[in-house]
């Protein structure tokens, strides 16, 4: 297998292995086993781990952002695809490789539209890993052996594909939202003016492509994201 034939061009990012690491997992054997590839493969500065979304966030918030970040999907606070939103927003321009023992087509798609620059599955050598950086540090998505790319979009991609296009505020009020605020307690909650979140109600309307918030509200609850955006002291 080379990179080549399971990547696809997109933004470089440079010197991926010469910053530290972040590995997300819940468990510990498999944590370990992560740390040891990395040190095997690439010359990260420091190998951190958390074995949550939520700890993941205060990591990535606390310090310089690392420069790569391995997320298992299956973690406790997290469902489907929110976690890996969650963090790309958090993490700004850091490339992040999911490392998953689902391996369906469905699944690696949605994660690339949501954000992933990598899909690795759980069950792959140190070969693959070194691949997936190396494909990355070239500007490329890395996609794993046997991934068909689909020519249909389904309902639930395009909505994933619509969130993953808010911005961390955006995100928040759409949360806030869902919990059934509005305009003048999300401004309160936020300390922004009214006016401001009008003007965000109305982006995240658009980008969505619904008319009302109620139908926001649908989307985002079709999607199971009404848990899944970021907390406070990540929006921006």
């Amino acid at each position: 297998m080379t990179a080549d034939q399971n990547a696809s061009p997109e933004t470089c990012q440079p010197n991926v292995s010469k910053g530290w690491a972040l590995v997300i997992d819940d468990h510990p054997l498999f944590c370990d086993a992560l740390e040891l590839t990395l040190s095997s493969i690439a010359t990260f500065s420091e190998i951190r781990t958390a074995d949550c979304i939520e700890a993941a966030l205060e990591v990535v918030g606390s310090s310089d952002k690392p420069s790569l970040i391995l997320l298992d999907l299956n973690l406790p606070d997290a469902h489907g695809m929110e976690g890996l939103m969650r963090l790309k927003r958090a993490s700004a321009q850091t490339p992040i490789i999911v490392v998953s023992s689902m391996t369906d087509n469905s699944t690696i798609s949605e994660a690339m539209i949501s954000g992933a620059n990598g899909y690795v599955p759980k069950h792959s050598s140190r070969t693959v890993f070194k691949e997936a950086i190396d494909a990355i540090e070239r500007g490329e998505v890395f996609k794993p052996v046997g991934f068909v790319e689909s020519s249909v979009t389904s309902a639930r991609s395009e909505i994933l594909e619509r969130l993953s296009s808010l911005t961390n505020q955006q995100a928040r009020i759409l949360d806030l939202i869902c919990e059934g605020k509005l305009n003048k307690q999300i401004a309160f909650d936020l300390t922004i003016a009214e006016t401001t979140v009008k003007a965000h109600v109305t982006a995240i309307m658009r980008k969505l492509g619904v008319q009302s918030r109620t139908q926001a509200v649908l989307a985002v609850q079709d999607a199971r994201f009404a848990k899944a955006l970021p907390t406070p002291e990540n929006a921006h």
